[in-house]
């Protein structure tokens, strides 16, 4: 009998694995894919000669993560690779907004733009400088962070303090706004939130479209030397030489619970795995409270909040193998990593307005990866092993382009949906397609299939709105990864701080999991009512 089992081995699953290991406790993890790594893997796939990274791909938040960097995942064989600009958003009239590797080249072109506005840049940079080691620890720590709370509080003492506050809290157009006359750091910005599910208009984009900038401008966008799926393989390695399982293809069914207590698993084939101390779940919210635990073991509240809470975006991708680079009309795409594609902000809010009501967008806006300007090792000398992705509507009410789309994502549906990526492309880089040699596209329903917690192709286990975040993640209560039922913990992306590569909500749930009984933190009053 382990100590614990571990449901799912994606990153978060990855990680408090390996933290209750080195805590001494025996671990048993459960995956039921055949192999681990959740949306953190890559294949060769869509050619033998191209890796392609099947879900995420860049990792600010890994590159920033101080959980990930306690695991010394160099030591597993884990390497980081840069592309020579972290990120550009070229324009129809050749113009570029580019997120450079150092700030005084954002500086300059973003003065290219406006004068001022590299100015401006630059004191975002100084701020973020000053608050960053603060923020992280508050952002990868149990809900409330208090040390790091405090910490940051007395930075933020004063007037200047209220104005930074003020500011993070605005829609990411308005923030774009106050702080940028030309459309450059607008651009940058405002893009950078669309990472999420965050509108240019919805309050608090401003704040991560500025963590994701600040990260980028920071840390860079790095990927994995080989694939994601070096990531994933670094974790598993450090798990099992530390003596921790790991068992693919074992699909958990259910939680067993005795007497408001979570004592073990039941699998698919059958198998009941009992656990000593604790039951760790790296799945959604709503898979862990309705079908592994099941609605009779819950209070009706935490029910009734389940009915209101909210997936992100839908997710559309397709992978290319490429017979040469990307021929952007804009020279300064050329060396980024990631690439935006959209006509401004108010396409952004454009696009973002038409999957609030339902509609598959037109002209989506596309987030490209250029994984061989980033990692060399990702395809053969003087190709490209590139992806793009869009977001869609969860729930398909009708197609605002010519397509007829109705979200059955049927093989003419993605054909279509994958076609109207790749004129976004085609549009500002003329001759793309002519080096397509191979594509695989991956429709929401192909995500889901791939990794269950991907709802629908809903990449952060939830929406990153404001309303489900903190103390509103995954629904109201304490924003902590304890649950009704004892010794029983949210590990996911589900739990604060929510989406992205980091560890965080893994790291949390191991923590709590490994405090003493006595002083585990009560339930909050809104999950027991």
């Amino acid at each position: 009998m382990p100590d614990a089992v571990v449901i799912g081995a994606g990153p978060n699953g990855l990680v408090a694995a390996n933290l209750l290991v080195d805590a001494g406790w025996s671990v048993e993890l459960l995956e039921g894919q055949e192999e681990p790594g959740g949306a953190v893997r890559s294949d060769r796939g869509v050619h033998p000669d191209y890796v392609s990274d099947l879900f995420s791909a860049f990792y600010p938040l890994a590159a920033a993560s101080p959980v990930l960097a306690g695991l010394d995942l160099a030591a597993e064989g884990l390497r980081w690779s840069h592309a020579p600009r972290v990120l550009a958003h070229p324009l129809a009239d050749g113009r570029c907004a580019v997120l450079e590797r150092g700030p005084e080249e954002t500086r300059s072109g973003l003065e290219q733009f406006a004068a001022g506005d590299g100015a401006s840049w630059e004191a975002m940079y100084r701020m973020w400088n000053r608050l960053e080691p603060d923020i992280v620890r508050a952002l990868f720590t149990p809900f409330p962070p208090i040390r790091a709370g405090l910490r940051l509080a007395a930075k933020l003492r004063g007037h200047d303090g209220l104005r930074l506050v003020r500011s993070l809290a605005l829609p990411v157009r308005r923030l774009g706004e106050e702080q940028f006359d030309g459309e450059g750091g607008r651009l940058l910005l405002a893009g950078n939130a669309l990472h999420a599910d965050l509108a240019p208009e919805a309050a608090g984009s401003g704040g991560f479209g500025w963590l994701m900038s600040m990260l980028g401008q920071s840390h860079g966008f790095p990927v994995p030397v080989g694939g994601a799926g070096a990531l994933t393989a670094a974790l598993v390695r450090r798990l099992r030489r530390r003596g921790g399982i790991l068992r693919c293809g074992q699909r958990v069914t259910s939680v067993v619970i005795r007497e408001n207590t979570a004592v073990g698993v039941e699998t698919a084939g059958g198998e009941r795995i009992d656990a000593r101390q604790a039951v760790l779940a790296d799945t959604s919210a709503p898979t862990l409270y309705r079908e592994l635990v099941g609605e009779d073991n819950l209070p009706p509240r935490l029910l009734r909040d389940l009915e209101r809470f909210q997936w992100d975006f839908a997710t559309f991708k397709v992978d290319w193998a490429l017979s040469g680079p990307v021929p952007w009309t804009a020279p300064a795409a050329v060396g980024a990593g990631t690439v935006h594609l959209a006509d401004g902000v108010d396409g952004l809010t454009r696009f973002a307005a038409q999957i609030a009501m339902g509609h598959v967008p037109d002209e989506p806006f596309v987030l490209f990866g250029q994984m061989t300007t980033a990692d060399p090792s990702r395809s053969p000398t003087g190709t490209e092993s590139a992806w793009a992705y869009t977001h869609l509507p969860q729930h398909v009410v009708s197609d605002a382009g010519p397509d007829g789309i109705t979200g059955r994502w049927d093989p003419r549906e993605q054909e279509a949906m994958a076609d109207r990526i790749e004129a976004q492309v085609e549009r500002l880089a003329p001759g793309f397609r002519a080096l397509i040699g191979a594509r695989r596209v991956l429709a929401p329903p192909t995500l889901q299939a791939m990794d269950e917690n991907l709802h629908g192709g809903a990449v952060n286990n939830g929406t990153t709105a404001l309303h489900q975040q903190t103390v509103f993640r995954p629904t109201p209560g304490t924003g902590r990864p304890e649950t009704p039922v004892k010794h029983l913990y949210l590990a996911s992306a589900a739990a604060h701080p929510g989406g992205g590569v980091h560890g965080a909500p893994g790291a949390n749930a191991a923590r709590v999991a490994l405090r003493p009984r006595a002083l585990r933190a009560p339930l909050h009053r809104a999950q027991r009512v």
